[in-house]
């Protein structure tokens, strides 16, 4: 082949390529437009169609801003779980999942801690019912709590939520026949349609009406209602009640709607006065209701922040906007086609937001006027736009810092009219990490040994709590049984109970008194609490400078690294840090990094231990010096004042009287009898093992048990030698036994508690270079 024919098949290889390109981008183009069709798809329906969704399903038809506020955000949260164990009486303060709310999705996720998630699903709760609608929420909290952010990510959750069926609203929508009502001016002169263009587009997804108006553009005069009104307030008010009693078949729907608050709104509201004066104006020219009906339709609202329309925000620099809004063109036309200027197309910004979202962020400069001005919309629910009511229904939303509430708290009418919901610096140190994870990634607790990041966050924490604790103190009346690992404050202990978790160094005593009055209190006292200390932009700030402070140690950061950089290098901090509370850390630190090493040696036959339990649960119900079979275990159980004696000392300690002895034995059998029997396993079908009396007793049996695990070990400079040397040649040297409890302490460290290898022989030299086992 010539060099010229080459050339021409190479050319023509390429222009069969370029078309074959070309087909490909117009076909994801068009898949592109398909799916943005049928998920962005807001096309009005016809009123009677509105109405079937309505008779179908009148709870999720008839929603206001507050309750589709109220299922965006359980959209969003699944259930929350109370992982309370120390008593049956629930308090409700629960374990909720926001990363699909606040997380997942955004450009920058927000934390909640767990003291923040109940606050905040109460109030939400609280929307449902419609009872807190005259109001504006604030959410109050000091500078770098993360306010701004929080309010951020939820009214970007609440758009996506409202752009998918179960999440949208209806609003009125106005399609007026032109021809019918006699016609613009210009109508006679509109192009006739294009036939061949409607039928190249008609693909079969679109009705009949959308046809007819891509071949006749000039037909109808559409526009939707700007104060958002629901179609359903379309039904003359003295009518409504008895036309939705015929629609609506379900009697329970029909109940609650005719009865309860929160659809108060759907008997007493009425349109707004350009809807209505349309209404009217319609009516007197037809004379006929259903010529009214005909020209209404109902469609989705769009809710974005972007262009005002549902959803607002308003920043302290955004100026107050007075006047009116009106649409000129739409208003001219609107006169042309009735012939008169009875509709009056104008309405106020407010307008924009009426039954969707208007936030504040921050009472400054221009929000203060807002806020002000919101007071008679707020408490009445309706404003003056010139000589016209304007009705508005609308979820106000804020933020606000402490300092600036003195913008409202002097004027009592005004203060009435505001909820405050706190939402200070981050008080749960599992919380606070995984704010320190999202910055630097997942992979910074490997810079730290096991506990010690969580070492860092406690840290912070304390710098943000009130250091008196009277309902504490009157809980734990004797602190001084846990001065060797707590606080004198009692921080740690109270940072436990705020993660949602009873420590386990707790006594039994002290365990059983934190019944469901004392939870609630030390909950509630958190209230004040996370207003002061270090803010959460500067806790990434120091974690930053620890961790570049460190950054040429080959070593992972340890406690004694950790104690270095806040003494020395942070000396300007002791002031926020409470007083001796570093030194009741490390003392922490140190008791539990040594039940993580017992734990880590500790063999136990584990079949044993669960026959000793049940055989006990057993022969609690006979008095002593007989033998029985147990009906669990089938072991003949002598059950004598010494079996059970030595039993009871694994929990009382071998010093235990005979009195301690017997209300233990009572206070067993009661919850044996009352709950594990006749509850868990006769009515809920429970294997004796699936029981929590027997899951609580194995724990505390067999962690007495691991108190004396480290004993044989203690003075063994052998053992410390070998550890020492585990990895290398000279391990070999050393005898089997020892060899094995080596590997298996290191090997358990490293899946149990997430130690690197490394880090598990450290931990391990740590433990017995301080001669913890003496000081615990």
């Amino acid at each position: 082949m010539s060099a010229r024919g080459l050339k021409n098949k190479n050319s023509q290889r390429r222009n069969d390529m370029d078309i074959t390109k070309k087909a490909e981008r117009l076909e994801s183009l068009y898949n592109l437009s398909k799916v943005i069709r049928e998920k962005e798809r807001r096309s009005p329906i016809l009123f009677n169609d509105f109405l079937h969704l309505l008779s179908e399903d009148p709870i999720y038809v008839l929603r206001d801003s507050f309750q589709q506020f109220h299922d965006m955000v359980h959209y969003f949260v699944p259930e929350g779980k109370d992982d309370y164990i120390v008593s049956d009486e629930s308090i409700g303060f629960v374990h909720w999942d926001f990363n699909n709310l606040f997380v997942n999705r955004c450009d920058e996720p927000f934390f909640a801690d767990r003291l923040f998630a109940n606050r905040f699903m109460r109030l939400i709760d609280g929307f449902r019912k419609g009872m807190q609608k005259n109001n504006i929420y604030l959410f109050e909290g000091p500078p770098g709590s993360g306010k701004s952010l929080f309010l951020n990510n939820l009214l970007l959750k609440l758009e996506e939520y409202a752009r998918i069926d179960e999440g949208s609203t209806f609003k009125v929508y106005w399609c007026l026949d032109v021809q019918r009502l006699g016609g613009f001016k210009s109508f006679q002169n509109t192009v006739q349609p294009v036939q061949d263009a409607v039928q190249d587009l008609d693909n079969g997804e679109r009705t009949a009406e959308e046809l007819e108006r891509l071949a006749y553009p000039d037909k109808y005069l559409e526009f939707s209602c700007p104060n958002h009104d629901h179609p359903v307030l379309m039904i003359p008010k003295n009518y409504r009640i008895h036309f939705l009693d015929e629609l609506i078949e379900d009697d329970e729907a029909k109940e609650k709607i005719f009865n309860e608050k929160q659809y108060e709104w759907v008997l007493k509201d009425i349109p707004c006065n350009i809807c209505s004066s349309i209404f009217n104006t319609l009516l007197d020219i037809t004379g006929e209701p259903l010529e009214v009906f005909d020209a209404l339709r109902a469609r989705k609202n769009l809710f974005s922040r972007q262009l005002g329309e549902c959803v607002s925000v308003f920043n302290p620099g955004d100026r107050v906007i007075d006047r009116p809004i009106v649409n000129r063109t739409l208003q001219k036309l609107i006169n042309d086609l009735f012939k008169s200027d009875d509709v009056r197309f104008k309405h106020s910004y407010m307008a924009k937001t009426n039954r969707g979202v208007l936030a504040l962020m921050d009472i400054k400069e221009h929000n203060i006027t807002r806020l002000k001005n919101f007071h008679g919309i707020i408490s009445d629910g309706v404003h003056k736009v010139d000589l016209a009511e304007e009705h508005i229904s609308t979820l106000f939303l804020g933020t606000i810092n402490p300092s600036d509430t003195d913008h409202f708290e002097d004027i009592p009418s005004f203060r009435d009219r505001i909820l405050t919901v706190n939402i200070p610096y981050v008080l749960d140190y599992y919380t606070e990490i995984a704010i320190y994870k999202n910055k630097y990634g997942s992979k910074i607790k490997s810079r730290f040994l096991p506990g010690l990041l969580e070492n860092f966050s406690k840290i912070i924490i304390a710098t943000r709590l009130d250091r008196e604790a009277p309902v504490i103190r009157k809980w734990i009346t004797s602190p001084e049984i846990y001065s060797k690992y707590l606080d004198k404050d009692m921080l740690l202990l109270k940072m436990e109970i705020y993660t949602g978790s009873v420590p386990y160094w707790l006594t039994e005593e002290d365990e059983k008194s934190f019944d469901r009055n004392t939870r609630r209190a030390v909950i509630d006292a958190s209230q004040t609490e996370g207003y002061k200390g270090i803010s959460g932009r500067q806790s990434l700030i120091l974690l930053n400078d620890l961790l570049s402070y460190f950054e040429e140690s080959e070593s992972v950061i340890t406690m004694e690294m950790l104690k270095e950089f806040f003494r020395e290098r942070n000396g300007h901090l002791a002031q926020d840090i409470p007083e001796g509370f570093i030194e009741s850390l490390e003392d922490m630190y140190d008791y539990n990094v040594l039940q993580e090493v017992k734990e880590a040696i500790y063999f136990y036959n584990e079949k044993q231990l669960t026959r000793d339990i049940i055989n006990y649960l057993f022969a609690i119900n006979y008095e002593p010096e007989v033998t029985k079979k147990s009906d669990f275990t089938g072991d003949k159980v002598e059950i004598t004042e010494d079996y059970f004696k030595n039993f009871e000392a694994m929990f009382l300690g071998t010093t235990s009287s005979p009195e301690e002895r017997q209300k233990f034995r009572k206070n067993t059998q009661n919850e044996y009898i009352s709950k594990t029997l006749f509850q868990e396993i006769k009515q809920e079908g429970k294997s004796i093992e699936e029981t929590e009396q027997f899951k609580s007793l194995f724990e505390k049996y067999t962690r007495n048990l691991k108190e004396n695990a480290l004993s044989p070990y203690a003075q063994n400079e052998n053992f410390r030698r070998a550890i020492q040397d585990f990895g290398s040649s000279n391990f070999e040297a050393y005898d089997n036994r020892l060899k094995r409890d080596v590997k298996h302490l290191l090997d358990n460290l490293q899946k149990k508690f997430n130690y690197t290898a490394e880090g598990a022989r450290q931990i391990s030299i740590y433990i017995l270079d301080k001669n913890l086992m003496s000081e615990y």
